[in-house]
């Protein structure tokens, strides 16, 4: 199976500017999550920047970089653009991995891969995993996903869904015993025609009020594979909290 990565990376984030380029365990971020996306077995691991700052980083370790437009609303316009510049045919497979993931793991990204090469009836591909505790469940920030019966996905928010009736009509303190209830995992895969298509449709009403880009491929009438992960996605990192609890990480690992 052959597949690309592209990591969008941009260094102007709100809650921590200049993360791509923050220093773990001697390495800047970008370079962890690049060495991570090389270890999958992709036929190339692009990082895709608006910033020359880091894509003079990403050279420096000796990575590939493509500059894209500062203009772009998403990671999927900047990955859309890749694409493009480097003129992938429809059918090819590109995964989506965030500049944010120093610690994800190599399985999940060829995980992802994989669920899309073998479903030809499938657009994109993602991951999700078992939610364990309330907290999980009622945080809007986790999103939350439900699939049919092929795994194929039948919404994405980030209220509780699915609603447990009965359950919850007695408490919201701790999850039902038999509960079955998912979050969703941002790493995509997508093919390169599919993301042709989808930078020409607009922004739908959904993904406006839910805040999430994925709700406009189901609005569209694509379909999303959904697979459960087969093992934890490690840490990301959004603010400086999280940035210390992963250098400890990987220092421990070292």
């Amino acid at each position: 199976m052959a597949f690309h990565v592209v990591i969008p990376a941009r260094f102007a984030s709100s809650r921590l500017p200049g993360k791509p380029l923050a220093d773990i365990a001697g390495k800047p971020m970008i370079q962890h999550v690049y060495e991570r996306a090389s270890e999958a077995g992709a036929t190339s691991v692009i990082v895709a920047t608006d910033d020359q700052r880091v894509a003079d980083a990403v050279t420096r370790f000796g990575g590939e970089v493509c500059m894209t437009s500062p203009t772009h609303q998403s990671g999927t316009d900047r990955l859309s653009e890749v694409i493009e510049t480097k003129s992938l045919s429809d059918n090819e497979i590109v995964v989506n991995v965030q500049g944010d993931e120093p610690l994800i793991p190599p399985s999940l990204i060829r995980q992802v891969a994989q669920g899309l090469a073998d479903r030809p009836q499938a657009s994109v591909s993602t991951l999700c995993e078992r939610i364990t505790t309330a907290g999980e469940l009622f945080d809007p920030h986790i999103v939350k996903v439900v699939r049919d019966v092929n795994n194929f996905a039948i919404y994405f928010s980030r209220a509780v869904i699915p609603w447990d009736r009965d359950a919850f009509a007695s408490t919201t303190e701790e999850l039902p015993e038999q509960a079955i209830h998912y979050r969703h995992i941002g790493l995509y895969g997508y093919r390169c025609g599919f993301l042709r298509r989808y930078v020409t449709w607009p922004a739908c009403d959904l993904e406006q009020m839910e805040s999430l880009e994925q709700l406009r491929v189901l609005w569209n009438g694509e379909s999303i594979y959904v697979e459960e992960a087969s093992e934890h996605p490690g840490h990301g990192v959004d603010t400086e909290r999280d940035l210390e609890a992963v250098r400890e990480k990987i220092a421990n690992m070292i």
